[in-house]
C-alpha cells in the first residue's frame, strides 16, 4: 500500500490528467470514481491499476483485483475526481478493447451521430444494457464513452455493452450492410410513427445530436425514419429519453 497526502505528489498529477480526452486516448485508461462503480468494474472483470481510498476498511467493501492501493486523504480524492464532494474511492481502470466480433450475432442495435452530452450517453448505456440492447455504434466525433461524467452517468454499466467506435463513412456501411437502418426525426415527415413500425429482425437505430439530429450523410443513409408521436405543443425529448422509449419498443418486438 502507498501513502500520498500531496496534491503536487507525481502520482496525483498524472491521475488528474485522466480527466482530459488526449491524455485517456494516450495511456488507454480512465477515471472511476465511489464505490458503487468500481465495485461493479471489478465484478465485471475491468483491469483497475490504482485505487485511492481516503479509509483502507473500504477495501474490505471491493473485491481484490491486484490494483496498487494508494491512502490518501479528502484534499486528494477531490483533487483527482470530477465531482465536488469528493468519493469515497476513485480508482484508475484500463479501456476495454473495442471489437466487432458481438456483430456477427447481433439483432438490435443503436447508433449515435456526433451527440456531445456526456451524461446523456451514460444514461442511455445504462438503459441499453437493462433493455437488452445488443450493441451501440459510436460515430465520429460523439463524446468519449470514457469522459468521467459519461462514467458516472451509466451507474457501473459501461462495460455491460459492447460498444464500437467507428469514423469513417465506408466502414459504417460495410459494418451496417446486414441490418435495416432506421433513423430519428423529431417530427412525423418522411417517417412511420414509432407505435405503428415493427422492427425487422437486425436492426440499427440511429441517433443524431441533441442539438442538430441526424447529420444529412446519414439521413441519405437510412432504409427508413421512426418518430416518436407526442402532442404537438411539444418539440422534442431529450435524447436520453427518445432513445430510451424506442430501446423499449425494440425489446417488444
Amino acid at each position: 500500500m502507498i501513502e500520498i497526502t500531496s496534491l503536487t505528489n507525481e502520482l496525483v498529477k498524472e491521475t488528474v490528467k485522466l480527466k482530459q480526452k488526449k491524455y485517456r486516448e494516450e495511456t488507454g485508461l480512465f477515471l472511476l470514481e465511489g464505490i458503487k462503480p468500481v465495485e461493479e468494474a471489478i465484478n465485471a472483470g475491468v483491469e483497475l491499476t490504482k485505487v485511492f481510498v481516503s479509509d483502507i476498511q473500504i477495501l474490505d467493501r471491493l473485491p481484490k483485483n491486484g490494483a496498487d492501493v494508494i491512502k490518501t486523504n479528502a484534499a486528494v480524492l477531490k483533487k483527482v475526481s470530477t465531482t465536488d464532494t469528493p468519493p469515497a474511492a476513485v480508482a484508475v481502470g484500463v479501456q476495454k478493447k473495442s471489437s466487432e466480433d458481438w456483430l456477427c450475432g447481433a439483432k438490435k442495435i443503436i447508433l449515435f451521430d456526433g451527440i456531445k452530452d456526456a451524461g446523456n450517453l451514460g444514461t442511455i448505456l445504462r438503459t441499453a444494457a437493462a433493455l437488452g440492447i445488443d450493441g451501440i455504434i459510436l460515430y465520429k466525433d460523439t463524446v468519449d464513452v470514457y469522459n468521467p461524467k459519461c462514467v458516472r452517468s451509466s451507474v457501473g454499466n459501461l462495460w455491460k455493452n459492447n460498444i464500437l467506435k467507428i469514423n469513417d463513412f465506408n466502414k459504417l456501411k460495410s459494418v451496417l450492410s446486414g441490418f435495416t437502418k432506421i433513423g430519428t426525426l423529431p417530427k412525423a415527415e418522411n417517417s412511420v410513427y414509432l407505435s405503428d413500425f415493427q422492427f425487422p429482425l437486425r436492426s440499427c437505430v440511429c441517433f443524431g445530436s441533441e442539438a442538430e439530429g441526424l447529420s444529412e450523410e446519414l439521413k441519405d443513409f437510412m432504409d427508413t425514419n421512426v418518430t416518436i408521436e407526442m402532442e404537438d405543443f411539444v418539440e422534442s425529448l431529450n435524447l436520453s429519453i427518445s432513445a430510451g422509449i424506442i430501446m423499449y419498443k425494440m425489446r417488444l418486438k
